[in-house]
């Protein structure tokens, strides 16, 4: 059983920024990821996908994301920067190992993993929100000549088999989904879009719009505990996009959907529809089951102090929605989350009396190319 002090679950955005406040405070660690390479999850994500913030707004510390500063990178520009980013830090990465379970044996964390058993002090989960693609239960009792895709399993249009697309979601993703999708087929959303903020406010008030998610809308302020308190039961705004665009797009647009009839859709004021595909672009849940001993908020997200896990010693979370501000699951926000949990993982580091020094890795890294 191999042995190491701390242990860094998921190499993403998250993941990478920790392992870099670790490394400039001299702290040792190991690093697991379940993807191929670095940046592989972005680069599995459907082929015209872009980030919802501007690349001036999403950068992890140490080095900046280069682009036209007022433009939403691309999720290749994602990947390729996240892969440069490790290189840049030297984070080795031991890529290819799946973490199926977490739990505590004398005092320690016993991971079994796809490379073999791990023991380890601390545990650091950094696996991201979009672990468990979420689809309503009613999409079982659909007829059998429906086809089916969540978001995260679409890639482009010609993925899509001809006929009327039903796209479930309102959201950004599903937005944009409908949209690129209207020039090669019928589209129906169904949903209820949030409000929209349109890319000619975010160039002009782009700098504002950052202040307010990034700082003031935290849990250290009123405001943004209030804001806290709702997140998860409310969908983000429309950012980018809008129903002008789906107007214009030709669109059709209906209520949410609510079940199913005779193995139909059926949504609220259009009845049952009739689709080829429908793409569910229903976004992701929580998916912390695998850890035995983190206690869930009533959201299903763990229960931290800005990540560090209650009531279970050396285990901390890093890329959480709403870790500390609005824009803790940003690239651009995830800085001061990472910052804080290497520091008090620093702090039990250095309580411990473990010295400074490299890490051996005793396996393949990740691919960085």
């Amino acid at each position: 059983m191999t042995k190491q002090k701390i242990v860094i679950i998921g190499a993403g955005q998250a993941g990478l920024a920790l392992g870099r406040e670790l490394s400039v405070r001299g702290v040792q660690f190991t690093m697991l990821d379940a993807g191929s390479a670095v940046g592989q999850s972005w680069r599995d994500r459907w082929d015209s996908l872009t980030i919802f913030t501007p690349a001036k707004y999403s950068s992890l510390p140490g080095r900046a994301l280069h682009g036209p500063p007022h433009q939403s990178p691309t999720k290749d520009d994602v990947a390729a920067y996240l892969t440069a980013y490790a290189e840049q830090f030297a984070l080795a990465v031991r890529s290819g190992v799946h973490v199926s379970r977490v739990s505590s044996s004398q005092g320690r964390y016993l991971l079994e993993t796809s490379a073999g058993p791990i023991e380890a002090d601390v545990v650091v989960v950094a696996t991201g929100p979009n672990t468990r693609p979420f689809i309503p239960a009613a999409a079982g009792t659909l007829d059998a000549t429906i086809v089916q895709l969540h978001s995260s399993d679409y890639r482009n249009p010609s993925s899509v088999p001809e006929g009327d697309v039903l796209v479930v979601g309102a959201g950004t993703s599903g937005t944009q989904l409908a949209l690129e999708l209207s020039a090669s087929h019928r589209v129906t959303i169904a949903g209820r879009p949030t409000p929209p903020i349109p890319p000619r406010v975010s160039r002009l008030f782009g700098a504002i719009q950052w202040r307010i998610i990034n700082t003031v809308l935290t849990r250290s302020t009123p405001m943004g505990r209030k804001a806290a308190r709702g997140f998860f039961g409310r969908g983000a705004p429309l950012i980018g996009v809008g129903v002008p665009d789906l107007v214009k797009a030709g669109v059709q647009r209906v209520g949410r959907f609510t079940g199913t009839q005779d193995g139909m859709p059926v949504v609220d004021g259009a009845g049952v529809l009739e689709p080829s595909s429908i793409i569910w672009a229903t976004g992701y849940r929580p998916d912390f089951g695998w850890i035995d001993e983190v206690a869930l908020d009533q959201a299903g997200w763990p229960d931290t102090e800005r990540g560090v896990a209650v009531d279970a010693p050396g285990l901390f979370f890093v890329g959480m929605p709403f870790q500390y501000a609005v824009s803790s699951g940003l690239l651009g926000g995830v800085a001061r989350d990472a910052a804080y949990v290497a520091a008090r993982i620093a702090e039990r580091v250095e309580n411990s009396g473990e010295t400074d020094g490299p890490i051996p890795i005793p396996v393949r890294t990740s691919q960085i190319a």
